[in-house]
């Protein structure tokens, strides 16, 4: 098949989660004979901090405005298969205006923040979909599951509403990454996330709070955007950014990683990270948060730990023995490489697309 994909980024993973579900997901449509074509808008932010500017997995197509590559762009998506535009695209709204009323090739929506999606949406604000664009999808993907599929379907009219979640690329995390020959000992705890206001009351419980509770050892957090890494613990390592080639090498160097959930994907539920999945597949153990639907992916106390407050984070780090942490960390593990993984993820869209079809 000939696929055109319209994204928030495939170049730069800064401060976005798009550019390594794109990445992984493409890679894998790829392996699997598949042409691909990918427009990005070339904006300032990204341009300045691209960990992939020629990606494999793909022919590539910055543009600058809109206007400049209208033409191409819809001359690309009508000679495709299947068209794919994702959430947070910022030309969608244009695009999709100009596709949906033909309806050839099959158009799929890809909402990778379907809770954000759906509040904006409510609050009329959204900038990249109008609600009368969702009946006329051929495939609406949510990375969330549960009640909010219904909600599509009842409450907007999409009419084939499907779950793609995130995974990991499995080609990263075929073998544990090997501890980083800068982490003399492990870090303690990690976590790495961009910072989200709705989830920084949970890094000051779950993370900084625990961090200070236990100055003996030493803890580690990668993320952009936070306004005030100074003034966190001083056992606390910071970097700003990690690039995705290296997030294996990131995990392996910490005993335990911390998964934070933002307030509207618990709100929702059923909305694994790419985070969540990429750290159990280096084997390291998880501490998450609790969420509705987690259960679904990963089983509580044997696959991965829960923690409600500072006290439960310090009790795990101090009580469960390292055998302990392995076994969960392996089980997590292998829990995603039998189903998790970017190549399953195509699988599942091509079955999709044959539905359509």
């Amino acid at each position: 098949m000939n696929l055109c994909f319209f994204g928030l980024s495939l170049t730069s993973s800064w401060g976005n989660g798009h550019a390594t579900t794109y990445r992984g997901l493409l890679a894998a449509l790829r392996r699997l004979g598949h042409e691909i074509d990918f427009f990005e808008r070339d904006v300032e932010w990204y341009a300045a901090r691209r960990d992939l500017p020629q990606p494999p997995q793909a022919r590539l197509h910055l543009y600058r405005d809109w206007s400049e590559v209208e033409e191409r762009a819809l001359a690309t998506a009508q000679a495709s298969d299947a068209v794919v535009v994702g959430s947070y695209f910022p030309d969608a709204v244009a695009l999709l205006d100009e596709l949906l009323p033909h309806h050839s090739p099959p158009v799929c929506f890809y909402d990778i923040d379907t809770p954000i999606t759906l509040d904006d949406l409510r609050r009329q604000r959204c900038r990249y979909l109008r609600a009368e664009h969702l009946p006329e999808f051929d495939l609406y993907l949510s990375f969330t599951g549960g009640p909010v599929l219904e909600e599509l379907r009842s409450t907007w009219k999409a009419r084939r509403v499907r779950t793609l979640y995130c995974a990991c690329d499995e080609l990263s995390y075929l073998r544990p990454a090997r501890r980083p020959a800068w982490a003399q000992a492990p870090a303690k705890l990690s976590f790495m996330g961009t910072y989200a206001p709705d989830r920084q009351a949970k890094l000051q419980t779950l993370f900084l709070e625990p961090a200070r509770m236990l100055p003996q050892h030493s803890f580690a957090m990668a993320g952009s955007m936070y306004p005030a890494p100074c003034h966190w613990p001083v056992n606390v390592r910071y970097q700003s950014h990690v690039a995705p080639e290296s997030h294996a090498v990131f995990y392996a160097g910490s005993e335990y990683t911390l998964n934070l959930t933002r307030q509207a994907m618990v709100e929702a539920g059923y909305s694994p990270s790419i985070r969540l999945f990429e750290a159990a597949s280096c084997g390291t153990a998880i501490i998450s948060d609790p969420w509705p639907g987690l259960d679904e992916f990963f089983e509580p106390g044997a696959e991965i730990l829960v923690a409600n407050d500072s006290h439960a984070v310090v009790d795990i780090l101090s009580h469960t023995t390292a055998g302990d942490a392995a076994r969960i960390g392996k089980a997590a593990r292998q829990r995603v490489l039998d189903g998790h993984t970017s190549g399953h993820r195509a699988v599942s869209l091509l079955g999709y697309f044959d539905e359509i079809a």
